[in-house]
């Protein structure tokens, strides 16, 4: 049953994702002219996928949860892309991970969408 945000294993692999970026990966993008332009708008976009997710479920209204949960994916894609963009900042294997997991996380936002009606 589902009592809080955090009961949602989607919510939890968006907080981790967003916890692992900031400890693997917005190093590494510091040392780079490059990395350091795009990290700050990589972490606004991780970060408003959880935000999202949390505003619309503080809204306790189907139709609210729906299009939060939606904005949260399109954050998630934009997630995904910037990762693919940062294919000669980040190590492949670190990019490879990360989509992994946005994918994942955009497929369990799809499945929530798709059961609020």
């Amino acid at each position: 049953m589902i009592k809080n945000v955090e009961d949602f294993e989607v919510y939890r692999k968006a907080v981790k994702l967003f916890e692992d970026y900031i400890e693997e990966d917005l190093p590494i993008l510091q040392k780079n002219f490059v990395g350091r332009t795009l990290a700050g708008n990589q972490l606004r976009s991780l970060d408003s996928i959880c935000a999202n997710m949390e505003e619309g479920y503080e809204r306790k209204s189907g139709k609210e949860i729906k299009n939060f949960f939606r904005m949260s994916k399109g954050s998630s894609g934009e997630s995904r892309g910037r990762f693919k963009r940062l294919k000669k900042v980040l190590p492949e294997q670190t990019i490879n991970k990360r989509v992994a997991v946005l994918n994942e996380i955009r497929a369990m936002l799809e499945s929530l969408i798709q059961k609020w009606v």
